[in-house]
């Protein structure tokens, strides 16, 4: 993923991410069965590409509630904090063609609706919080969780 100093649109931080996430991906189904330990938080194939999708999920319902003139749910992810048991299971080929279809939809989804937006509207979002630019420019972050699984291929 390029640098999200260098990326030409929001759209692009948020694709940029999720091809970077299922290009780590791609190797997991390598993976040996042992967590990574990064930041007092335990890593998985599984729970990385759980993490990945939540976070594009409930940013997406904050964007579309916004741009709906309604409140945002609160946020009831554990989000990094728990673990569980279907994320220590063995990552095979068919879930890595499942996170392929459902990362790749989701960042489809992002790009449209970005792409759709005015620069006003990305600089100056409605309701409280990040401006959707900079909303976009936060996603690029959850490359962190597949970083956190690396590169096993």
């Amino acid at each position: 993923m390029s640098d999200t100093n260098t990326v030409t649109s929001p759209a692009d931080a948020v694709t940029g991410m999720v091809d970077h996430v299922l290009d780590l991906a791609a190797g997991w189904t390598r993976w040996d069965g042992t967590p990574a330990h990064v930041d007092d938080r335990v890593y998985t194939p599984h729970k990385a590409i759980r993490r990945v999708a939540d976070h594009l999920v409930d940013h997406l319902a904050e964007l579309e509630a916004r741009l709906a003139g309604e409140q945002p749910q609160p946020d009831h992810w554990h989000a990094s904090l728990v673990t569980t048991e279907a994320d220590r299971a063995a990552f095979t080929a068919e879930d890595l063609d499942e996170a392929r279809s459902r990362l790749t939809r989701l960042a489809r989804i992002w790009a449209n609706r970005l792409d759709a937006l005015t620069d006003e509207q990305l600089d100056h979002s409605p309701g409280e919080g990040w401006s959707f630019r900079e909303l976009a420019v936060h996603l690029a972050g959850s490359v962190y969780y597949a970083d956190a699984v690396g590169d096993l291929s």
